[in-house]
């Protein structure tokens, strides 16, 4: 995953500069699945080989400079050492790592707490989708999130869930998307 920094680009950007970053790598053997714009960063999912990352992130600094690269595999970590990662990662508004990080902690709970994970591995992923510019999947995604939260509230480790069910029911009923922090 590349990581530039975010300049002037808004979500609403994103298609075009994937588009932009699928020409300026024109010849070279990678693939660029996806990107997301945040307030901080355009992310870039990429496969490209190592001895090649650096010539692709070149290309790509015309959109922005690098913020970091990071090779993307499941961590494996404690609980509550995942939850505070998972944390950062969405208050930091990379959505699509909270997901993949709480998806690790998801595997290993139990009934009442399994949903309450999900529904915040649903609220990042909806904000995936929001980052992409597709609002209409992002609120279909935040809907099915409130359901996960039924039964939850208070704090969950240091997260509070609260203020994430207020933040989420807020963008269903004006179907205006808000970055939040938890």
């Amino acid at each position: 995953m590349v990581h530039l920094k975010n300049l002037r680009y808004l979500p609403s950007d994103a298609p075009m500069l994937l588009t932009k970053a699928d020409k300026l790598t024109l010849g070279m053997n990678r693939i660029i699945r996806d990107t997301r714009v945040s307030s901080k960063c355009l992310e870039f999912d990429v496969s490209v080989d190592k001895e090649q990352l650096d010539v692709l992130v070149e290309k790509l600094e015309s959109l922005g400079p690098l913020d970091h690269a990071k090779h993307v595999i499941e961590e494996k970590m404690e609980k509550e050492e995942a939850i505070l990662q998972a944390k950062e990662y969405f208050n930091n508004e990379r959505f699509w790592e909270c997901h993949e990080v709480l998806e690790g902690v998801w595997k290993n709970t139990h009934q009442g707490e399994k949903e309450l994970v999900q529904g915040i591995i649903l609220v990042a992923a909806a904000l995936v989708h929001y980052q992409k510019n597709e609002t209409d999947i992002c609120l279909s995604i935040l809907k099915r999130a409130v359901e996960k939260f039924s039964n939850a509230g208070g704090k969950y480790y240091s997260i509070d869930v609260d203020l994430i069910r207020k933040k989420i029911a807020e963008m269903i009923s004006t179907k205006k998307i808000e970055i939040f922090t938890i």
